[in-house]
C-alpha cells in the first residue's frame, strides 16, 4: 500500500514580526527631525539623545509609538532606542497602559545644599497646594544652583529662593523669568585681547610646546575633580595616533558644585578660545562640549557664542559640537559623557585603555573640565608665575570653590590654593549664617567626604586631605552647622548615590541601596558599614560607587558625639 504525502504550500510572512508603525507617527517624527531619507547622516547613532530630547520637549513625553518610529527612522532596534531613553532621568517614556504626565512638571531640587534650605517642607507644601492633576510635582537632583537655595524648576525654568506661593504663582500664571545672563560677546572680548592666544597658536607664533612647558609650570590641574596635570593630558593624548578629539565635561552634576556655570555665564568666549586652544593642541578633528540639561540658559548663550565664531571664521562650521546632558550624574565620569555623546545610556568603560587612548568613537580623546581651559588664555597672557604665584600653607595656584549652606554670602569664591575652610569662610563667604556654629563641612561635594570643625584648619587642595579621609574634587564646599541632623544629611548623599548608579555593576548598584537601608535603621552598626564600604571601594568599577561611602565613614570616624546628641545609636 503506498501512503501519497502532500507538502502543505509554503507560507511566506507578508511583513516582519513586531507591532505594525502606524505611518503618521512617521511622519510625524519626520516633521520634527528632518527626512532621513534625504539626509542620511540623520541616522548618526551619536543623534540619538539629541533627538529624543526634541521628541520631548515637542510632546512633553516620549510614547512607546514615538520609540518605535525614531528606532525605524534611525535604523536601529528598538530596544537600543529604549534603553537609551529609559536611562535618562529627562525623558519620560508612557507606556501604553499609562497615561502622558500632566503638562508641567515641577521638580523640587533635594541636593543637600537645597534640604538645607527647606527643600523637603517645600515639596510637602507644593504636592498640598497644587492641583495634582493638572500639575506633577517630583523631586529633582542638584541643578547646579546651590548658592540660591531652594531652588525648583517649572517646566524648563527655574526658581530660585523658591517659596511655594512663588512657585505656585509661577504654575497658576504661565509667567516665568528666564535668567538674564549677561555675558560678554565677542566683540568686547576681542577688544580686550581675546582670541590672540588662539591666533598665535594657529599661525605659528606659539608652539605646542610651549604652550604645555607653561602650563606645566603653572601648576594646572584638571579641575573637575581628579586633578590630572594638564600638560601630562596633552602630551598623552598627542602621542596616540590620529584622528583625535577634544571633549569638554560641563555636566556638573556633583551636589553643591556651580563654578562652571559661573564661568560660563559671564565669559563663555574665555572658555571657547581655552577649549579651541586645547583642540589645536591635540589636533583634534572636532570638539565636543557636553553641557548638562539643567542649563537652559547656557545652551542658548553658548549656541550664539559658537555662531559669534563660526561668523567671523575663528571655527568652522561644525568644528564645535553642542550636546545636551540628560539628567545623568554618571556622565560627569569621562567615559560616562563619552558614551553618552555617542547616544548611548552613559554607563562608565573599563579601563584600561583610557580614553586618550580609546575615546570618542574609538578615537583618542582629550577631556578637559571647563574651568580648566577657562584659565588656559588668562596663564598664556599674564604669566605661568602670576596663576603659580597664588597659594596659602605652602600650595600653590588658584581655586574656585562653590560655597553653599550654613554661610552668610554663597556662591563662587577665588581663592588661594590651600586656604582653610576656616579662612574661606570668614575672609570669602561672609561668616557663618546668623544663629548658626560651624559643625563640618563636605569640602568636595557629596563624594569628597565630611570633616568636622575641629578640621577646618587643613589647607583645601589637591593631595591635602587624603590623609583625612577625604578629597577637594571640584571645590565644592558645603557648610554644615550645630543645627543640622546629621542622619537627614547622611541619608541625604546616599539616596542620591544610590538614584544616579547607573547599575553597571553590583557593588555600587546593590551596595548604595544597601547602605541607604542602613542608615534609615535607629542603629548604626560600625563593623557592617565598614564592610560594605570597603566592597564599594574596591569593587566598584567607577568613582561613584568608590567614592559614595566617604560621607559615612567620615561620620563614622568624626561625629561619634554629634550623633550621640542626635539620639542615632553607634555600635561598634
Amino acid at each position: 500500500m503506498t501512503v501519497e504525502t502532500v507538502t502543505p504550500p509554503r507560507r511566506f510572512r507578508g511583513r516582519p514580526r513586531g507591532r505594525d508603525l502606524p505611518p503618521v507617527a512617521l511622519a510625524s517624527l519626520r516633521q520634527l527631525l528632518g527626512d532621513e531619507r534625504r539626509d542620511p547622516g540623520l541616522r548618526r547613532r551619536d543623534l540619538l539623545i539629541e533627538h529624543l530630547h526634541v521628541l520631548q520637549d515637542a510632546h512633553g513625553h516620549l510614547s512607546l509609538v514615538t520609540l518605535r518610529a525614531l528606532a525605524a527612522y534611525m535604523n536601529l532596534p528598538m530596544a537600543a532606542v529604549y534603553e537609551t531613553a529609559t536611562f535618562y532621568a529627562h525623558f519620560d517614556v508612557v507606556h501604553d497602559d499609562q497615561s502622558p504626565p500632566p503638562e508641567v512638571t515641577v521638580r523640587v531640587c533635594d541636593s543637600l545644599s537645597c534640604q538645607l534650605a527647606g527643600a523637603a517642607t517645600l515639596q510637602a507644601q507644593l504636592e498640598a497646594g497644587l492641583d495634582l492633576q493638572a500639575v506633577r510635582v517630583v523631586r529633582a537632583p542638584c541643578m547646579g544652583r546651590c548658592d540660591t537655595a531652594p531652588v525648583v524648576e517649572v517646566g524648563h525654568h527655574h526658581v530660585r529662593y523658591a517659596t511655594a506661593e512663588g512657585v505656585e504663582a509661577v504654575v497658576d500664571t504661565g509667567h516665568y523669568h528666564p535668567e538674564a545672563i549677561v555675558w560678554q560677546r565677542l566683540a568686547d572680548y576681542r577688544a580686550e585681547g581675546g582670541y590672540r592666544l588662539l591666533d598665535d597658536c594657529r599661525e605659528g607664533r606659539v608652539t605646542v610646546e610651549t604652550l604645555i612647558v607653561e602650563l606645566e609650570r603653572a601648576g594646572l590641574r584638571g579641575l573637575g575633580g581628579a586633578g590630572f596635570p594638564t600638560f601630562r593630558k596633552w602630551r598623552s593624548v598627542r602621542e596616540a595616533p590620529g584622528p583625535r578629539y577634544c571633549a569638554i565635561n560641563a555636566d556638573e552634576g556633583e551636589p553643591g558644585t556651580f563654578k562652571d556655570r559661573h564661568y560660563l555665564e559671564r565669559s563663555p568666549h574665555r572658555f571657547l578660545e581655552g577649549a579651541l586652544v586645547s583642540a589645536w593642541a591635540v589636533q583634534a578633528e572636532a570638539l565636543y562640549l557636553y553641557l548638562r540639561d539643567e542649563y537652559p540658559g547656557l545652551h542658548r548663550v553658548l549656541h550664539a557664542a559658537i555662531e559669534e565664531l563660526e561668523g567671523v571664521g575663528l571655527a568652522a562650521p561644525g568644528y564645535i559640537v553642542l550636546r545636551r546632558g540628560a539628567g545623568a550624574y554618571i556622565c560627569g565620569e569621562e567615559s560616562a559623557m563619552i558614551e553618552s555623546l555617542e547616544g548611548k545610556p552613559g554607563k562608565p568603560r573599563h579601563r584600561p585603555p583610557l580614553v586618550a587612548q580609546v575615546g570618542l568613537f574609538g578615537r583618542p580623546t582629550l577631556v578637559n573640565n571647563v574651568e580648566t581651559v577657562y584659565w588656559i588664555p588668562l596663564i598664556h597672557e599674564k604669566g605661568a608665575d602670576w596663576f603659580a604665584g597664588h597659594g596659602r600653607h605652602g600650595r600653590t595656584g588658584l581655586r574656585s570653590f562653590s560655597v553653599s549652606g550654613r554661610v552668610r554670602r554663597p556662591g563662587v569664591h577665588l581663592a588661594p590654593a590651600g586656604i582653610t575652610l576656616a579662612e574661606l569662610v570668614e575672609e570669602y563667604a561672609g561668616g557663618m549664617a546668623e544663629g548658626h556654629r560651624l559643625a563640618g563641612y563636605l569640602p568636595g561635594g557629596a563624594s569628597g567626604g565630611i570633616l568636622p570643625a575641629s578640621k577646618a584648619d587643613i589647607p583645601l587642595d589637591f593631595d591635602t586631605l587624603q590623609e583625612a579621609g577625604c578629597f577637594i574634587g571640584s571645590a565644592a564646599v558645603i557648610v554644615l552647622s550645630d543645627q543640622d541632623d546629621l542622619r537627614a544629611v547622611a541619608t541625604n548623599l546616599l539616596a542620591f548615590f544610590a538614584d544616579e548608579s547607573c547599575g553597571q555593576c553590583t557593588p555600587c548598584r546593590v551596595g548604595t541601596e544597601k547602605m541607604l537601608a542602613l542608615l534609615e535603621r535607629d542603629e548604626w552598626r560600625v563593623e557592617e558599614l565598614e564592610r560594605l564600604s570597603r566592597v564599594m571601594m574596591d569593587a566598584s568599577i567607577c568613582g561613584l560607587g568608590q567614592a559614595a561611602p566617604n560621607p559615612v565613614l567620615g561620620l563614622l570616624k568624626d561625629f561619634r558625639d554629634e550623633l550621640a546628641d542626635q539620639h542615632v545609636i553607634v555600635k561598634g
